[in-house]
């Protein structure tokens, strides 16, 4: 937040030189220090800046983060992007832009191999089936329609839901759509920002990780859920698809319907598709990974160096 703390970040890259400088880019609040470091090295130096999209305009954006969007990312030599949608996004706005299409990798560095998945479900009050919807809570995320699919779900078989992540805004309206369906003994909430050594504690304790996106691009959950090796159901938007394999690591269901988002998680549970799944997950996780993340930034080094 401090404006000297940017200018030092930039005549330390100026300073250093290096051939490529990598900023993730995802919401509009880091355009003031992006803008301001990008601009620096772009003037001062002969460092090309790529820009790691993990969305190329956030999610329930505003005409302000979009024109702050277009001002930073003028200043890149080239992007990576997570899905063809943000690809796509990226060349309506610079037609002209050196983009490549790299998958989020797996977050396999929250996997620290001393979680206890027994004393997880123990001091949460949950035993029995258990599905995790992880992560900032924000309406293009989809959460209520997970709780409207829930009474669908234990009408077949019984679940109890784990939501774990900060809500950004309107708790209560969740709060209240739980208590008026009488969802109190099936939904546990941890209303909380979750440190990197303890990720693994929830994902290791559920069976299902469930996006009921109304909305994405890529997807972090997704990933970190693979990482392990846990199934995942979520709605066919952003890249989504191209990630999960449906009916083999998981399930797709459309946006916003819950009786498909219902009948995919009684589905997995009833059919008892766990191990079949996380085995196959564990077969393609190699799709995902950071070696070919480096091999992503390394070409598109080449590719500029060559401009």
């Amino acid at each position: 937040m401090n404006p000297v703390t940017w200018l030092s970040v930039a005549w330390k890259i100026i300073k250093s030189g290096p051939n490529i400088l990598v900023i993730p880019w995802w919401v509009s609040f880091w355009a003031p220090q992006f803008w301001v470091i990008s601009f620096l090295v772009k003037i001062f130096s002969n460092t090309k800046i790529v820009f790691l999209c993990h969305n190329v305009v956030e999610h329930e954006s505003n005409s302000v983060d979009k024109i702050l969007t277009r001002i930073v990312l003028r200043n890149g030599d080239g992007f990576i992007v997570h899905s063809e949608e943000d690809k796509n996004n990226l060349l309506a706005m610079f037609p002209r832009a050196k983009v490549l299409k790299a998958f989020h990798p797996t977050y396999e560095v929250f996997d620290l191999g001393n979680s206890n998945a027994n004393h997880v479900r123990k001091r949460l009050g949950i035993d029995g089936n258990m599905v995790l919807f992880f992560g900032f809570i924000r309406p293009y995320k989809g959460l209520k329609y997970l709780i409207l699919a829930l009474p669908k779900v234990l009408s077949q078989v019984k679940v109890t839901v784990l939501i774990v992540g900060e809500f950004w805004k309107d708790k209560d309206e969740y709060l209240h759509m739980i208590k008026g369906l009488g969802l109190e003994n099936n939904i546990v909430i941890v209303d909380q920002y979750v440190p990197n050594e303890e990720v693994q504690d929830f994902f290791s304790a559920a069976d299902l990780v469930v996006q009921p996106y109304v909305s994405a691009t890529g997807s972090g959950i997704v990933q970190t859920a693979f990482a392990f090796n846990k199934p995942v159901v979520a709605t066919e938007v952003g890249s989504l698809p191209e990630i999960i394999e449906d009916g083999k690591t998981g399930y797709l269901v459309p946006a916003e319907e819950t009786k498909e988002l219902a009948r995919a998680i009684v589905t997995f549970f009833v059919e008892r598709k766990s191990e079949e799944f996380s085995k196959n997950i564990e077969k393609v996780k190699y799709r995902f990974s950071w070696d070919r993340m480096v091999d992503c930034i390394e070409q598109l080094s080449i590719d500029l160096r060559n401009c």
